[in-house]
């Protein structure tokens, strides 16, 4: 009996190693061919951009050519859907923004879920938003700014690109926080709000610091803080809104890779020691910096709590504020 049940192990043994061998190998010898990094922008913008650097930045280090292959439309569900049902062999990546999580939490059916059907590799970039007002706004700081809402409540407004964008969920943020109401004017594009906060037709916005900067350097908008937890180094003299007193507010643009749900752990564990190491040095720093972002890199692990938070802050405002699909 003792020999019998020895050779049955020993024989569950040698079938289990020759299960897995085939799947060692293939991951030992991965990649063996080209991968592709799905973006789902038009070339020429942070995304497609930063799709381009992580892809040069793999293929140094993979022996492979990574190819950036730009599906825009449907504000990026399109490309999503399409990795979404991609086979998991990570051979086809997605560039993911923090507007596809903010698109995600405000429509109502999508044929993926960001958290079900993707496995995080990790964040790329990121970049801060400043919160501007009018020059002849009478507050010089963020506790003036809320002291003002709160005296008048619904009277001051800010502008954004757009119901349901993170220039808007940035106000309905404070909002929230700081208990106060402001309300939203939604404009077509970014250099609008910011064109009509300088010129004085609405009294703040949220927009990215590069394309606020050449402006407030002018004096002619008034920066009063950041939105990420941290100080920027664009604008290393202006403190963060959670410095300023609203605890807990984290909102920024932000990019990152994605590979289809299923992926073996090695190959994402492979991929993000690569984006870590690479998105490390001082040479891509400098170079997003000069760019009006920086690098910023997390574990798979920390990249999908990211966004099971962002989704669920989102959903969150857009409740509170009754905020519906344009």
């Amino acid at each position: 009996m003792h020999r019998s049940t020895s050779f049955i192990r020993s024989s569950l043994l040698l079938a289990s190693i020759a299960l897995m061998l085939p799947a060692l190998a293939s991951a030992q010898a991965y990649p063996s061919k080209p991968l592709r990094i799905i973006v789902g922008y038009t070339a020429g913008g942070g995304a497609d951009s930063a799709a381009r650097l992580a892809a040069q930045k793999l293929s140094e280090s993979l022996g492979q050519s990574v190819l950036v292959e730009n599906r825009p439309g449907a504000s990026g569900s399109i490309a999503i859907e399409r990795v979404a049902t991609m086979a998991p062999d990570g051979y086809t990546l997605l560039l993911l923004t923090s507007a596809n999580v903010a698109q995600a939490a405000l429509a109502s059916k999508l044929s993926y879920d960001l958290e079900r059907d993707f496995s995080p590799i990790s964040m790329l970039i990121t970049g801060p938003y400043v919160l501007i007002v009018r020059t002849t706004l009478p507050a010089q700081n963020v506790k003036e700014l809320l002291a003002l809402a709160k005296a008048s409540p619904g009277k001051l407004n800010y502008g954004s690109s757009g119901i349901g964008g993170q220039a808007h969920f940035a106000g309905e943020l404070v909002n929230s926080l700081a208990d106060i109401r402001m309300t939203h004017i939604p404009y077509k594009g970014s250099s609008e709000f910011v064109t009509a906060t300088a010129a004085g037709q609405i009294d703040l916005s949220f927009p990215s610091i590069p394309s606020a900067l050449p402006l407030i350097e002018a004096g002619k908008l008034r920066a009063l803080a950041v939105t990420s937890p941290g100080r920027s180094a664009l604008l290393p003299n202006i403190p963060s809104l959670e410095e300023s007193g609203l605890r807990g507010y984290d909102l920024a643009v932000w990019y990152g890779l994605l590979a289809p749900k299923a992926v073996p752990r090695d190959i994402i564990a492979k991929l993000n020691s690569i984006i870590v190491a690479s998105f490390g040095t001082a040479e891509v720093r400098d170079l997003l910096l000069k760019q009006g972002s920086e690098p910023r890199t997390n574990s798979p692990e920390q990249f999908a709590v990211l966004i099971k938070r962002e989704l669920a802050q989102n959903v969150t405002l857009i409740k509170a504020a009754g905020i519906k699909p344009e």
